[in-house]
């Protein structure tokens, strides 16, 4: 299956102040949300961001909301996004099909939501270097049964390029810089 930026949303999930410093590699896994949120912005693409309980575990980091530039967050207890209300109404209303995760933690948060989302009609697109957990091999785990159940696992770079589909614009040289 092909993506087209037309049809796609971003979903940072949970990147919060309290959590991303137990993430393994939380440095990488951090560079690279906030290099997808950045090449997503440069092709118009909406991006829809999650906090789980806000008062526990803080505001999503400010470097990602920086990239995202002044994003509306939609606070929720439940692990899955989908099961959040004003999460789904959200993605009901933006029309788009294919969901491109990137957040914490895999095992958690982006596994039930990847899994909700796909049992629900959408094509969850998890990106494997933007997702991180505690344990390296919790997200192993997570992206072995996302992929068993049918989610489509892809990489930053590679996504932004699929979206892109052409060199030689303004768009292209926005995303080369962002993966050098």
């Amino acid at each position: 299956m092909r993506l087209t930026k037309e049809n796609s949303i971003g979903l940072v999930i949970d990147m919060q102040e309290k959590l991303l410093p137990h993430i393994e590699a939380n440095d990488e896994v951090l560079s690279k949300c906030i290099i997808l949120v950045k090449g997503l912005r440069a092709m118009n693409i909406p991006i829809i961001t999650t906090q789980q309980y806000t008062k526990g575990l803080g505001n999503t980091v400010l470097s990602v909301t920086e990239a995202i530039g002044n994003p509306t967050y939609i606070e929720k207890l439940t692990f899955s996004c989908f099961r959040e209300v004003q999460f789904a109404n959200a993605l009901n209303s933006s029309g788009k099909k294919n969901v491109l995760i990137s957040g914490v933690e895999s095992h958690v948060c982006v596994l039930q939501t990847a899994l909700d989302l796909l049992y629900s009609n959408y094509t969850p697109i998890v990106i494997a270097d933007a997702i991180g957990s505690r344990k390296n091999f919790e997200k192993k785990i997570a992206l072995d049964r996302m992929r068993d159940a049918g989610c489509i696992i892809s990489t930053t770079e590679s996504i932004l390029f699929e979206l892109c589909r052409q060199a030689g614009n303004d768009v292209f040289k926005e995303i080369s810089k962002l993966v050098k």
